[in-house]
């Protein structure tokens, strides 16, 4: 499982940080956008696999695509960063919440590699 988790981390992600749902478009026509829940759901696993650095820096890229009234898109387009899709987006709301509790269940239980 952590392998999996590196091989996202390192291969489904942009220059932010931010992850990609797939690395090719599986044919589909136009440009996709970083998801926002995908990059949370990274940093959800980092932290549930004990990784708290990794999830808490994951987490923390994220979290950056918060507008200015709190809220976030579906997705952020990877040149510009400009939040992108479905807006507001709940489910990325959600993928924050998960990740938030799991990083800070993490902490709270010791459950950081050594």
């Amino acid at each position: 499982m952590k392998a999996t988790i590196d091989a996202i981390a390192e291969r489904l992600t942009d220059e932010r940080g931010l992850v990609y749902r797939y690395q090719d478009h599986d044919g589909l026509a136009g440009a996709e956008g970083t998801f926002v829940l995908c990059t949370f759901w990274l940093a959800q696993a980092q932290a549930l696999a004990g990784d708290v650095e990794a999830a808490t820096a994951t987490f923390e890229r994220a979290l950056a695509a918060v507008n200015d009234v709190g809220l976030l898109a579906e997705e952020v387009e990877p040149r510009s960063g400009e939040m992108i899709g479905n807006f507001p987006q709940a489910f990325s709301h959600i993928g924050l919440i998960n990740a938030a509790w799991a990083i800070s269940q993490a902490r709270q239980h010791g459950l950081a590699e050594k």
